[in-house]
């Protein structure tokens, strides 16, 4: 995949741009709060319909203007019939519904936009997959997996609006004498066929994915990390490995009106990372956090370039975009060499970075690599 030119108004603090990229690297250089990650924001926006850092559009739209907008230029395999490309754009105007389209037509469902384009963001805040709960995690194998299967991501829907709905009876009817099992039963069984599926696309996904992330975190670790004995170990755990659903429903029923919510199903699973057998969150050190975090990450490109699933093969052309944000100054220079070493290789696609530091990017990148540098102060890219 491919984004050949991107247009930019009133965007965060980018009062207006107009880029065309290198098919392979993109590097935006300039000092810290100038608006380099404000134009990757621009890009996963149309990836993904939202910005990477807020929920809330109207955050996005320059203070003191009343709209913004977005809109790329692509090209890639099975984009269009006539091999021309596409143009997805996005509108923002302060209390009116986001406008999203492809080629001029809005899109009934902005679900049904996920994965036409596939893009990896690389950022500080990916720390978070390490220190914050669970849910991050599975959110990351939600990301990962809704770009290849379409279907997975209407189960996840529908899934978790039907876990909305059971939360919301076992509070209500907590100290109730008689709470209503029928209704309770019906949205088990309404939870199951969407569960299994879950279950079944996010162990498909891991399978295939370990053994990208087992290679890109022995190819990106440091001469240091390379000295220890720890294996880097990622582990799926779900509950319905071991038990079937319906029964556990049944059995935990009671326990769950006292707790006032669901403990049973998929949205407890967990993506354990660990260093042998110890939590890595407990004994890695910062080094060997990015490491793992890092190579999570690019190994999540690599699957999505070869990956196949309901929203079409990921082909050469296909390859998914990769965003890296400020990811340089909290690594040591071998390692930085090493990653993008990596990246600048013909298993990903193109690439947009951020640094503050030119001259630092000049040294490490290939020379015969396509290459477009882009000044960016103040709102204003160059």
């Amino acid at each position: 995949m491919i984004l050949q030119e991107l247009n930019i108004l009133n965007y965060r603090n980018i009062r207006e741009a107009s880029l065309e990229f290198s098919d392979k690297l993109n590097c935006f250089v300039g000092l810290n709060g100038q608006g380099k990650t404000n134009v990757l924001d621009a890009i996963y926006m149309l990836s993904f319909a939202k910005s990477a850092f807020t929920s809330q559009d109207s955050l996005n739209i320059m203070h003191g203007e009343q709209m913004a907008m977005v809109q790329g230029t692509y090209k890639g395999d099975g984009l269009s019939v006539t091999g021309d490309g596409i143009t997805i754009s996005c509108g923002l105007r302060r209390g009116v519904k986001k406008q999203f389209r492809r080629d001029k037509k809005d899109y009934s469902r902005l679900i049904d936009h996920i994965g036409l384009i596939p893009l990896v963001m690389i950022s500080p805040s990916d720390q978070q997959l390490i220190d914050d709960g669970s849910d991050e995690r599975r959110r990351f194998m939600d990301v990962v997996i809704s770009q290849l299967d379409r279907k997975y991501l209407d189960c996840l829907s529908q899934y978790n609006a039907l876990l909305k709905q059971r939360n919301a009876l076992l509070k209500q009817y907590a100290d109730a004498a008689e709470p209503p099992h029928d209704l309770l039963e019906v949205l088990e069984w309404q939870m199951i066929e969407p569960a299994e599926y879950i279950y079944k696309a996010r162990t498909a996904f891991f399978e295939d994915f370990k053994p990208y992330f087992e290679r890109v975190y022995n190819q990106i670790k440091s001469e240091s990390e390379s000295s220890k004995t720890e294996i880097p170990v990622l582990r799926y755990v779900s509950q319905l490995q071991d038990r079937d659903l319906r029964e556990a429903y049944v059995k935990t029923r009671q326990r769950d009106l006292i707790l006032g919510w669901t403990s049973q199903g998929v949205h407890k699973d967990e993506l354990e990372m660990r260093l042998d057998e110890w939590p890595l969150k407990q004994v890695g050190s910062q080094g060997q956090q990015r490491t793992f975090v890092l190579a999570m990450k690019l190994a999540q490109a690599l699957y999505l370039g070869n990956g196949e699933g309901t929203n079409g093969r990921r082909d050469e052309v296909n390859k998914p975009i990769l965003l890296l944000d400020d990811i340089f100054d909290r690594l040591d220079s071998e390692r930085v060499e090493r990653i993008v070493q990596l990246v600048q290789g013909t298993e990903f696609g193109q690439i947009f970075i951020t640094d503050t530091d030119r001259q630092h990017l000049t040294d490490i990148l290939k020379p015969n690599t396509d290459t477009k540098i882009f000044h960016v102060e103040n709102g204003n890219v160059e």
